[in-house]
């Protein structure tokens, strides 16, 4: 039995479209010619040097020392091991975490994905400080976010353990000859963990950036490589059980026909898979005005709150089933809207998943044209986002916010959500189970009334996510950005802006290049986030 199902369902119209793809796609040898890195089934860019992760299910060289390291730190008795990534570096480890979960024996994970001061003082707190590693994680190695994370934490494990130990707590992952390389080796790091300059971030979850936290925390990652393995005999089949490929253009053609926001249902178990299919779809196929606009997080609702710019996703565990799920499932396909069911036999199924999908998204990136491996609209807010920061090292000033809810606007934003649109909430405050809750209370509301795609990104984590289609994707978004001040600030050591600085800047950044796009953007500032948040839910309910 292979290590996970596919089935959909489908209208005719598109399943037409689907079959004439496939059986296009099939006489092109578009599978072949993937495997072989083969740029002109894309943009006849620099596809073919981005294709590495074909090959990571088989690769076994290194796993041999990560085991023995994750054993090593287990016996040296580490409670926890904090992760300070973004984006590729970080959602893979963040869920294997999730869905396979840390052994009993071994050290929790903590992920550090975001500049806001409360969650970096929230991590800084939780752990055991003496017993406490750090892995730091930049394929490039010049990640803001993630220098100045390194900067804190080794600054306070400094304070901790004295020079001369500091650097034994921290390990990284980073592309060889990174700069990030090279500053492990002079502050002495106990391991420097490759990456694969052929893999993309994004494509990173079987290399060393998904392995080496997955093997810490007592993951079986040679078992996950060997699911991934199976799916990826399946990928390379010219035959009917290629399951990514299938996949792939059923994503594509449906998004050509309008049915371009995938939307997730899964069982809590698996839920979390979201948010990293969440950064694959949307950044590898959001751009040149196309795209894909995954949708995940999104609290069920009937049938007719979706519009028909939807197709729905169902993750179902096979040892534990949920009915409930099924029957909401089984209810939309009736009502018309097309359906694609995997079946998740095990957790370990995980790395099936991460493949297929991956292998999914470049036939994807076939369908609709574009280039599935770079991301310029991601640069464009890095570029914006630097210029704020140096006028900020010059002035030493932010401007003025004016804080609150101003109801007129929201209602004006909201009042532009045509059907085929999504909203989406970027929200530049903590990431915390209150926060969460608010958003997705007021993403439901605009759901309900609107029958609009909703979805919730929390800063600067969805700039490098989310992000790219917000930007390069299709005008089709209405963006409710959120700030907030900063009272419990964090200094960045050596630098003269803090960590709630950068936070609103990043905002800044982003919503400057939203705004040059054309894109329908509003950003309210909130002085309160609690209080904030109960005058934007009272603003949208009234609005809609």
């Amino acid at each position: 039995m292979p290590a996970s199902d596919l089935t959909y369902s489908l209208p005719e119209n598109l399943a037409v479209r689907v079959r004439e793809r496939i059986a296009s796609f099939r006489q092109q040898a578009v599978v072949r010619r993937i495997w072989d890195r083969d740029p002109s089934v894309w943009s006849r860019a620099d596809e073919d040097r981005w294709l590495g992760w074909l090959a990571l299910p088989a690769q076994r060289q290194g796993l041999d020392r990560l085991v023995t390291f994750a054993n090593e730190i287990k016996a040296e008795g580490m409670t926890d091991v904090v992760l300070l990534g973004m984006g590729g570096s970080s959602l893979a480890p963040e869920v294997m975490g999730s869905i396979v979960g840390r052994a009993e024996d071994r050290p929790n994970l903590h992920v550090v994905d975001s500049t806001d001061p409360g969650q970096i003082r929230a991590v800084d707190r939780a752990i055991d400080w003496p017993h406490a590693l750090f892995l730091v994680a930049s394929k490039s190695g010049t990640t803001l976010e993630v220098n100045i994370l390194k900067q804190y934490f080794f600054h306070r494990a400094v304070q901790q353990f004295g020079e001369s130990e500091a650097g034994r707590r921290f390990v990284v992952t980073t592309d060889p000859g990174s700069k990030m390389e090279q500053i492990a080796r002079q502050e002495k790091f106990r391991e420097i963990f490759p990456g694969i300059p052929s893999v993309g971030g994004r494509y990173s979850a079987l290399s060393n950036f998904g392995l080496v936290p997955a093997a810490l925390i007592g993951i079986d990652t040679g078992m996950l490589l060997d699911r991934a393995r199976a799916m990826a005999v399946r990928c390379a089949s010219d035959g009917e059980d290629n399951a990514g490929f299938e996949l792939g253009v059923v994503l594509g053609e449906a998004a050509l026909a309008g049915c371009d926001k995938p939307t997730l249902v899964a069982p809590a178990g698996l839920a979390s898979f979201g948010v990293w299919l969440e950064q694959l779809v949307a950044e590898s196929l959001g751009k040149l005005g196309k795209g894909i606009i995954p949708i995940e997080g999104e609290a069920t609702g009937q049938p007719d709150a979706y519009g028909r710019d939807r197709i729905f996703v169902q993750l179902r565990s096979t040892s534990a089933p949920d009915a409930g799920a099924d029957a909401f499932v089984e209810k939309l396909e009736r009502a018309g809207h097309p359906v694609i069911r995997i079946e998740w036999h095990d957790r370990y199924a995980l790395g099936a998943e991460f493949f297929r999908w991956e292998f999914a998204t470049a036939v994807a990136g076939a369908v609709l044209g574009v280039n599935p491996f770079d991301q310029p609209d991601v640069e464009a807010a890095k570029i914006v986002t630097k210029r704020l920061a140096a006028e900020f090292e010059q002035s030493g000033t932010l401007p003025e916010e004016t804080a609150g809810v101003p109801d007129k606007d929201v209602a004006s934003l909201l009042g532009q959500l045509n059907d085929g649109d999504y909203f989406a909430l970027l929200a530049f405050i903590e990431m915390n189970q209150a926060n969460r809750n608010a958003l997705d209370a007021i993403r439901g509301i605009v759901r309900d009334r609107r029958k609009v795609a909703t979805s919730v990104g929390f800063g600067p984590r969805y700039l490098h996510s989310t992000g790219q289609a917000h930007k390069g994707g299709p005008n089709s978004g209405v963006f409710l950005m959120i700030t907030c001040d900063d009272p419990d600030d964090v200094p960045v050591p050596g630098q003269r802006y803090s960590f709630g600085t950068i936070k609103r800047l990043q905002a800044r950044g982003d919503f400057e290049v939203l705004a040059s796009r054309g894109r329908r953007v509003l950003r309210v500032h909130l002085k309160d986030v609690e209080a904030g948040l109960r005058d934007l839910h009272a603003a949208v309910h009234k609005a809609v």
